[in-house]
């Protein structure tokens, strides 16, 4: 008797989350604390809940292609949400909790959203409220449905449903409806538009399609070893592509249990990873800083931790090892615009390798390093990072002459980031190029000062801008964020033993913390305006 050929890898999300249910069922899909006690659902019942949001979104006039937001914490209802809207042909556009009214107004506005799901009262914030509050005229905006919390008294905005009322509406719409709507959905559809954080100007939306997207975490998830069985704590915000897409995504990719966490408590979080047999843990090098400063750490079956997105000491990596007891440990390198993922580290690397490093490139994807003439640069030079392969995006939404200055004719990403590869393909990332500032002829990467400067035992927080120079050129501004007096003699004493002195700032400012914006990043531009 002739075996089953194995299921192909889904290309389209609503293939994925049937695939999901088919093949795991009834093991655990969500594990999520909420207001009603722990909530647990099947693949199955995912499923369900997924068409039935599928089925309410269809009742509320959402056609193929249309853009739908989500204003809101990590949770069921934003998981059931979002995919149940990508169910319906939809295009996703997360929004980042830490927005004001006036930030998701300018996303609601460019990407013509007909459809927003937020909250009311997460971390005190009335999302609808804020929305209003903006004054921005949003004519695309028809409906406002609330995933948690009751409607406002009527306002001049578009309507508004709690949950519940809009998941009745779906009554009408047949389930063979929502079915045939999710099968039409096809791989080289757009799937979400995820908007840029803009420390340099304003947001720009990456798009991304289906077919692309689950190419990218299939690939991502083999380096990483997720596996059916894995247990995932979801700390990463879902607005972000790795809280969505290597986390919600991957986890239907590899039937892994997710365990979505809103906001990150370290004692909540080591009970949860010992009460709920958490094996996979991701997030920002100050979340595992945070667990191994904990007293009392309950102990833990976690065997697989990554990080990024930051200067990654070695001994972290080692402490992540040994004193967490995590063996698996890997870093990753992406951006919006290469639909979260340029390079992964494997999870057996030494310790210098993971944290000096973010690994080669994504199987069947390049990087290349090149000068500011566009040549290719030898193994240890720095240069642009520039990506080729399925991972880079669609373009930008409505933006042809920024799509064109990002992506060359032969199909060549241009990052805006610095870095270099070793003689293995291994990328190192140094920084951006737009901060980069020239003194008396020397290239300067405010990222490689930073890193630097927040060893200093004085120092919590650094970020270096390049100001005018009459007699250099530019030289580097450091603020900086202390936990003790600093002396700035002192400390360019200090740094000049560790950077060469074309490197070292000769300004020093103090603040009391550095301004970010909505995404967590350093606005290096209201800094440069302290000046």
């Amino acid at each position: 008797m002739q075996a089953d050929a194995p299921d192909p890898v889904p290309d389209t999300v609503p293939a994925l989350v049937r695939h999901a249910a088919r093949v795991h069922g009834d093991r655990e899909a969500v594990v999520a604390e909420t207001e009603r006690g722990t909530v647990r659902w099947t693949f199955r019942r995912l499923h369900a809940e997924i068409e039935a949001v599928t089925r309410a979104a269809i009742a509320g006039g959402i056609e193929p292609g249309d853009r739908a937001a989500i204003w809101a914490p990590n949770g069921l209802e934003w998981i059931a949400g979002a995919l149940g809207l990508v169910g319906a042909g939809a295009v996703l556009v997360p929004l980042n909790t830490r927005y004001r009214g006036p930030e998701a107004a300018d996303i609601l506005r460019r990407s013509r959203a007909s459809t927003l799901f937020t909250v009311r009262g997460f971390l005190g914030n009335d999302y609808p409220a804020m929305l209003a509050a903006s004054g921005a005229d949003l004519p695309d905006l028809r409906r406002v449905v609330l995933l948690s919390g009751t409607p406002g008294a009527p306002s001049a905005g578009p309507p508004q449903s709690d949950w519940a009322g809009f998941l009745a509406g779906g009554a009408a719409v047949s389930a063979e409806t929502a079915r045939d709507r999710a099968a039409a959905v096809r791989a080289d559809d757009v799937c979400d538009i995820v908007f840029t954080s803009g420390t340099t100007g304003r947001p720009k939306g990456a798009m991304a399609t289906h077919g692309q997207t689950l190419r990218v975490f299939a690939a991502w998830s083999g380096v990483a070893t997720l596996r059916p069985g894995d247990r995932y704590l979801l700390v990463n915000p879902f607005f972000h592509t790795f809280g969505y897409k290597a986390g919600v995504l991957a986890c239907l990719l590899n039937g892994t249990t997710m365990l979505p966490e809103p906001v990150f408590d370290a004692r909540r979080a080591a009970e949860r990873l010992a009460a709920e047999r958490v094996t996979v843990l991701m997030g920002p090098p100050t979340l595992f800083t945070s667990l191994l400063e904990l007293p009392g750490r309950p102990p833990h079956r976690v065997r697989l931790a990554g990080t990024g997105a930051a200067d990654i000491p070695v001994d972290l990596i080692r402490r992540i090892r040994r004193d967490l007891g995590i063996p698996d440990v890997f870093t990753a390198y992406g951006l919006s615009e290469s639909c979260g993922v340029v390079s992964v580290c494997p999870v057996h690397a030494d310790a210098e390798t993971v944290a000096r490093t973010t690994g080669p490139a994504l199987p069947g994807t390049r990087i290349r390093i090149v000068d500011p003439s566009g040549r290719e640069q030898p193994p240890g030079a720095a240069g642009e990072i520039c990506v080729r392969g399925y991972n880079v995006m669609r373009g930008y939404l409505d933006d042809p002459e920024a799509t064109a200055r990002a992506i060359d004719a032969d199909g060549w990403l241009h990052t805006g980031d610095v870095g270099s590869l070793d003689e293995r393909g291994y990328l190192t990332v140094t920084g951006r190029i737009k901060d980069m500032f020239v003194v008396g002829g020397f290239n300067a990467y405010p990222a490689e000062i930073e890193n630097v400067l927040v060893k200093h035992p004085a120092v919590v927080d650094a970020a270096v801008v390049g100001v005018p120079d009459a007699r250099l050129g530019e030289v580097g501004a450091a603020f900086l964020v202390t936990r003790a007096e600093i002396d700035a003699d002192r400390l360019s004493d200090w740094l000049r033993g560790r950077l060469a002195n074309f490197k070292v700032p000769r300004h020093f400012r103090v603040l009391s913390t550095l301004p970010r914006n909505a995404g967590g990043k350093v606005a290096k531009h209201e800094l440069r305006k302290l000046l």
